[in-house]
């Protein structure tokens, strides 16, 4: 049985959400809370398996909740709200970089066009995020150390991301990181609810000195620029260094795919290519990685202490696709090494 929290402030929402996941065989509301101060305390008495929690809450943050949350007794938490706008979605993915695994739309109620999809979409979500194993998030991390990564000199590079639960912070300190003459573009794949794209890019932009694009057909792919997979399209490139997209079947149940993005690139781009597969439940990206690696490419995944869920870098580890693991930091910190490195020797 999987057991749920829901921190709601509205009564109405409250009742809602429950009578949907409390209709569903296998799940169980185990208690509600009109506030931080709620959530935290019943956190601390009896631990759900999954918290559903609003971005906003009377007497604080949903922030501020789910960062003592994660930092003291780490529970996968869905940021669910009626309603998106530019600042919710900001703040959604400051959430995200708290710890929270999953964002989506409130179902609205029944009667409604969208009531039977979104209230299916949440169920789903809730039973596939109660599988994770979420890490604690300490205020600062101290952890082991690494070093960046020495990549060998190559002309001509590409850069390929993929990311899925727990992706858009890593993506951010990674990709803020740069420096605005990077010269390689850059294609991520980032599994996230349809309609959130958007909120991502302008969310990432402001911090990044690359210039970011949702990915089109046959758009150049220039240096220095970084193209995300869009809503519902796999993600490739062509000979001609364009992208490409896909309306091809879904792999491992998801459109994009990474794996798919990194097939392309192994195919057209062999050992001029740098692949990253970062934190993500489940094993897409695993077996392209792999293939990357076997045409040349420099293969890099997230290290387990710094990845929300380490599925699907851990995947990649068993494969034996990975020939580096390190975390966020220094993945960016070996791009820029690898940058400094090939300027200087051609």
């Amino acid at each position: 049985m999987i057991k749920v929290l829901i921190v709601e402030d509205s009564i109405a929402a409250q009742q809602l959400l429950t009578h949907i996941l409390n209709g569903e065989p296998g799940i169980q509301v185990i208690g509600t809370a009109c506030n931080g101060a709620e959530a935290i305390k019943f956190v601390n008495k009896i631990k759900p398996d999954v918290i559903t929690m609003d971005y906003y809450l009377p007497d604080a943050t949903g922030l501020q909740v789910a960062r003592e949350i994660m930092e003291t007794k780490p529970v996968p938490i869905i940021i669910v709200s009626a309603t998106w706008t530019a600042d919710q979605y900001s703040e959604a993915f400051n959430l995200m970089e708290a710890g929270a695994v999953g964002t989506m739309k409130r179902p609205p109620g029944p009667g409604h066009s969208e009531h039977e999809s979104l209230a299916k979409e949440l169920v789903q979500l809730i039973k596939s995020m109660s599988e994770i194993k979420v890490v604690r998030r300490l205020p600062k991390f101290k952890g082991k150390q690494f070093e960046a990564a020495q990549i060998p000199f190559l002309a001509r590079r590409i850069v390929a991301i993929g990311a899925s639960t727990g992706g858009p912070p890593v993506l951010d300190t990674i990709l803020s990181q740069l420096p605005a003459d990077y010269p390689y573009p850059i294609t991520v794949v980032q599994h996230i609810a349809d309609g959130f794209l958007d909120g991502l890019v302008n969310w990432l932009q402001p911090k990044c000195k690359l210039k970011i694009h949702i990915a089109t057909n046959n758009q150049a792919l220039e240096p220095g620029h970084i193209y995300i997979a869009p809503d519902r399209f796999h993600l490739g490139v062509t000979a001609q260094e364009q992208t490409m997209l896909s309306t091809a079947e879904p792999e491992h149940g998801i459109r994009p795919s990474v794996c798919y993005l990194f097939r392309s690139i192994a195919k057209i781009y062999g050992s001029r290519a740098i692949g990253i597969l970062l934190t993500g439940m489940g094993k897409d990206g695993a077996e392209g990685l792999k293939l990357m690696r076997e045409n040349g490419a420099i293969t890099i995944v997230q290290d387990k202490d710094t990845s929300a869920v380490f599925g699907m870098p851990n995947e990649a580890i068993k494969l034996g696709a990975a020939q580096f693991i390190l975390p966020p930091d220094k993945i960016a910190q070996s791009l820029i090494l690898q940058q400094t490195s090939d300027q200087q020797k051609r």
